[in-house]
């Protein structure tokens, strides 16, 4: 740990500098970090449409999803730094403009190579909201503090992530698959506007850092990147999230088109998801002050199994029967996993600062483009399976892929973060 993050960790581990309302911070963590869900999930049950309608392939159409994936990881490492010279909020405002501008791009592209280009802009825009919003959470609260109030804002995420899937499909079904990405643009100035008239600074300049010398940004990554407990919850972080980007990339073609859901149907499926997410993000904050973070990592541990085995039980049902599954069948496992997802992302994302007060930025930043680097190499590996004979047009690839990750992030949650993941100053 840096000098400068022992003496900022010292004074934030005593009270929390700041008279921000409670519900600005919640507000605004709610909003910069449910704007991932809204980009993913509001134009998934879109997905099948637009891969008619731009004329592609299964594997092409993925890629729309994990180019954004790639950008969002990899601008995290840009904006990181920078936000911790310059303060939160000019990265918030250049990066949810570009975002704007992208989600309008999106809207009008006419064939691939336009859209990818506009998926990788909102990547990079969508990054700056999320990063920063991580970030703010250890500028204004200490570690513990830090987590309930994570799990809050978690829980303004869900209800985003609930009503997102249900518009997006009745938004295709209706208006078809640009309306969706108009409704991109539409959200993220409403949140440019709140960032722009209601949310001050919230890095104080004393704890910004003297430069932006690139070589010395490696050396605090790598310096980062050594910490147990970063290590530790960007480990959990990255897994429970690898499972999920499994269901983001697959659901729709598995619904729509192998069990023959319909898109507004789909939307409420994906809604459903999103409020055992929201009931995770609850549960989190109960548990907290009885278990700690740890603790409640720890059954949370349990439920990502749960729910991977249940859905691995339904791949070898099908084997088992010769015919594809009812629909319902998939929602449980998924709802189960979802459930513990929350509860992860809240622990997790908190862990992952607590030990870097002076330099949350950067170390959100790093776990954050381990995060994306690990989902966008899941995409290149679904795009492969889903187009290999026997696999294809099947729910295999999602339901083994998810119990997979449902696997990891238990044995991360249960071995490495009973280990190393508990959160404080550090040494």
């Amino acid at each position: 740990m840096s000098v400068s993050d022992h003496l900022a960790g010292t004074s934030l581990s005593k009270a929390a500098p700041h008279t921000l309302p409670d519900w600005i911070v919640v507000a605004a963590l709610g909003m910069l970090t449910g704007l991932q869900p809204v980009t993913t999930d509001l134009y998934l049950p879109a997905l099948p449409q637009m891969q008619v309608a731009l004329g592609l392939s299964l594997s092409s159409a993925q890629w729309t999803l994990s180019v954004l994936i790639l950008a969002f990881g990899i601008g995290q490492l840009v904006w990181g730094p920078i936000s911790d010279r310059v303060g939160r909020r000019p990265v918030l405002r250049w990066g949810l403009s570009l975002y704007v501008l992208a989600s309008v791009a999106a809207m009008l592209a006419q064939d691939l190579p336009v859209m990818i280009a506009a998926r990788i802009a909102q990547g990079v825009g969508l990054s700056a909201s999320v990063m920063c919003g991580r970030a703010m959470i250890r500028d204004l609260y200490v570690p513990e503090d830090g987590a309930r109030m994570m799990a809050r804002g978690m829980s303004g995420l869900g209800v985003i992530a609930l009503l997102g899937p249900i518009l997006g499909g009745l938004t295709a079904t209706y208006l078809g698959w640009r309306a969706t990405m108009s409704i991109l643009a539409i959200f993220g100035t409403v949140i440019l506007a709140f960032v722009w008239l209601k949310l001050p600074e919230t890095l104080p300049a004393s704890r910004r850092q003297a430069s932006l010398h690139w070589g010395e940004m490696a050396r605090n990554w790598w310096d980062i990147a050594k910490h147990p407990t970063f290590r530790a919850h960007t480990l959990l972080t990255s897994s429970t999230y690898g499972g999920l980007y499994v269901y983001l990339a697959l659901s729709s073609f598995v619904f729509i088109n192998v069990l023959g859901v319909s898109r507004t149907l789909y939307g409420l499926t994906m809604a459903s998801i999103s409020l055992a997410y929201l009931g995770g993000t609850i549960a989190c904050r109960r548990l907290l002050p009885t278990h700690g973070l740890t603790g409640t990592v720890r059954l949370a541990g349990w439920c990502s199994l749960t729910g991977g085995l249940m859905l691995v039980s339904i791949s070898l049902a099908q084997w088992v029967m010769g015919h594809p599954p009812a629909a319902w069948t998939l929602l449980p496992g998924m709802w189960v996993y979802a459930f513990a997802h929350a509860t992860h992302q809240s622990c997790g994302q908190t862990g992952v600062v607590s030990a870097f007060p002076a330099r949350a930025g950067a170390a959100s930043s790093l776990s954050g483009f381990i995060l994306s680097a690990m989902a966008f190499l899941i995409g290149m590996f679904l795009s492969m399976w889903t187009a290999m004979p026997g696999w294809a047009a099947t729910i295999h690839p999602l339901t083994l892929s998810m119990g997979l990750g449902g696997a990891i992030t238990a044995w991360v949650a249960l071995g490495r973060v009973q280990r190393d993941g508990h959160v404080g100053l550090g040494a």
